[in-house]
């Protein structure tokens, strides 16, 4: 007997309805109607901390077919809004696999639609830019209130959402990359990493984390409104800085920690939001995009070798070239709309990416910038 699932709407801005069923939890949620190209890790893409305040749409239909485990999430929980997929599979298999989809999103209280064409939404995302929205899910639904609910979000230009989902206090990590044959990330000891990098958590994933300690670093993960005086009280080798959702303009207090982490010379790191804020605190300006980047197939390349690089992307906001300072030059730019994907300081020991090199759609085409991280220290030294 097929499972039956309450229904559910979403409501647009612009005032288009579209009417599914329920996969998650009852009741209502609104942010910014996003779409995501990538055809796997939703699990991945629903705890990611730079989804705050957006609900993400996933392009590929059937989404929810190999179910969900705790190893494959980049956060303590699902940050995303919400979730729209046009089918979720009746079955759910895979050797890992704990739990389904929707047993996890009703957990999470993750409302949740599906049943919708969402190759139709994902045009109107696309002409008419990110929407906001609302989905509503359960009994009594009102499409004329979740359209209002819609309009009443403020949208994410404007908003700082890094010290709403960063730590509240420092803490240590030392785990490394999960592997295969122990489906486990091992914890190494302190003595055999031998760089102690500070990272500021704007919204940190934790396979960010992962991949610099398998690179030799000790970390220590401090919350987003850390003075840099504390930071560098901690005698840090590197300072890496973390992606993060909503707009870094108003970021006042990571821009200055940065100004004042730069006027040293330890070699500093940025990605995504974490390459917004290095860009601002050097001077340059950034943007709310369109639709923005979000997906696990972004052709980027590499300016200074010629190589295309594929990449995975989820970011709303992109530094705006025309305003780079003579000391700041581009490394990276997206073949998809020549948006810039990365730059680096001449004057200091600092670059940034704007993609997410941990995650791993090509599937190692970007891990080597934190290998250019590690050469940075090292040659410090």
């Amino acid at each position: 007997m097929l499972p039956s699932f309450p229904s559910a709407i979403l409501a647009l801005a612009d005032g288009t309805v579209f009417r599914g069923y329920s996969i998650g939890a009852s009741g209502h949620t609104i942010g910014e109607v996003v779409f995501n190209t990538a055809i796997t890790g939703y699990q991945e893409i629903l705890t990611d901390p730079s989804y705050s305040r957006q609900i993400v749409t996933l392009t590929y239909p059937h989404i929810g077919n190999y179910g969900v485990n705790p190893e494959d999430v980049e956060a303590t929980k699902v940050h995303a809004a919400g979730l729209i997929i046009k089918d979720l599979p009746i079955l759910a298999s895979n050797f890992r696999k704990e739990h389904t989809l929707a047993h996890y999103l009703k957990q999470e209280k993750v409302v949740a639609i599906a049943g919708i064409d969402t190759r139709k939404l994902t045009r109107i995302l696309r002409e008419k830019g990110a929407q906001n929205g609302c989905i509503l899910a359960g009994d009594n639904i009102s499409e004329e209130a979740a359209i209002a609910a819609a309009r009443g979000f403020p949208g994410l230009k404007g908003m700082d959402l890094a010290k709403v989902v960063s730590t509240k206090s420092s803490y240590e990590w030392r785990s490394s990359v999960w592997e295969l044959k122990t489906d486990s990330h091992a914890t190494i000891d302190a003595a055999e990493l031998p760089y102690h990098v500070v990272a500021y958590d704007f919204g940190v994933k934790l396979n960010i984390l992962r991949m610099l300690v398998a690179r030799g670093c000790r970390l220590t993960v401090v919350p987003a409104q850390t003075p840099a005086n504390e930071v560098l009280a901690l005698n840090p080798d590197g300072v890496f800085l973390s992606n993060g959702p909503g707009d870094p303009e108003p970021c006042d207090y990571a821009i200055q920690a940065i100004k004042d982490v730069l006027e040293t010379e330890i070699p500093v790191f940025g990605i995504c939001l974490g390459h917004q804020l290095l860009a601002l605190a050097s001077g340059a300006k950034t943007l709310k995009m369109g639709h923005g980047h979000h997906g696990a197939n972004h052709p980027v390349q590499d300016l200074d070798s010629g190589v295309v690089m594929i990449t995975s992307q989820n970011h709303g906001f992109a530094v705006d070239e025309a305003t780079l300072p003579a000391n700041v030059r581009a490394i990276h730019k997206s073949l998809f709309d020549g948006t810039l994907q990365g730059i680096e300081r001449t004057d200091k020991s600092a670059f940034s990416f704007q993609g997410h090199p941990e995650a791993s759609p090509g599937p190692n085409d970007v891990a080597p910038l934190f290998d250019r991280f590690i050469n940075e220290m090292a040659k410090r030294r």
